[in-house]
């Protein structure tokens, strides 16, 4: 069975049953597998709860990768939308829930502080690209919360309205 499938499971039973019910036997029933053949890949659930965040950064910044002409505030509004539209905001929610400890979530931390500081300096205007940054972390957290508060047609227009705080402010 391939890691990506028992982070799989993982994420399923706790968006279906809640962090308590994140066990390592929950986990390898739930995936078909023996305990012993999850704990092959992961030999503690700290182990597995770990690898879900790491999971959850590198696809985020798959999501920010370069575009040929686009400011990485840009990359990171279009990827947070991407995340929105997906549905994937729920495994975050899940996934930073269960951990519950700061040790676990500290590549979290890390990356947000990179994400956060990713070539700000370079940008036309940093301040309103601080600005989009900090409100894309705000629609990241109501959306993960509440899904349905955003149709297309909203999620559009936002991003509309914030595309204009990237471009330099007038001199």
């Amino acid at each position: 069975m391939r890691r990506d499938e028992l982070l799989d499971a993982a994420e399923d039973l706790l968006c279906d049953q809640g962090s308590t019910a994140l066990t390592l036997a929950a986990v390898a029933d739930r995936a078909g597998v023996s305990k012993g053949g999850l704990l092959y890949h992961y030999g503690t659930k700290e182990a597995l709860i770990k690898a879900m965040v790491e999971r959850l950064i590198e696809e985020f910044d798959e999501l920010t990768t370069t575009q040929p002409g686009e400011t990485y505030t840009e990359r990171y509004l279009g990827a947070t939308l991407a995340a929105v539209r997906s549905g994937r905001l729920r495994r975050w929610a899940v996934v930073t829930g269960a951990s519950g400890n700061l040790f676990l979530l500290a590549p979290l931390r890390e990356a947000m502080a990179r994400w956060h500081r990713e070539g700000l300096s370079e940008e036309p205007d940093p301040l309103g690209s601080q600005i989009v940054r900090l409100a894309c972390e705000g629609l990241w957290d109501v959306a993960s919360h509440d899904p349905e508060l955003n149709s297309e047609d909203d999620l559009q227009a936002l991003e509309r309205r914030l595309k204009t705080l990237i471009v330099p402010a007038p001199s």
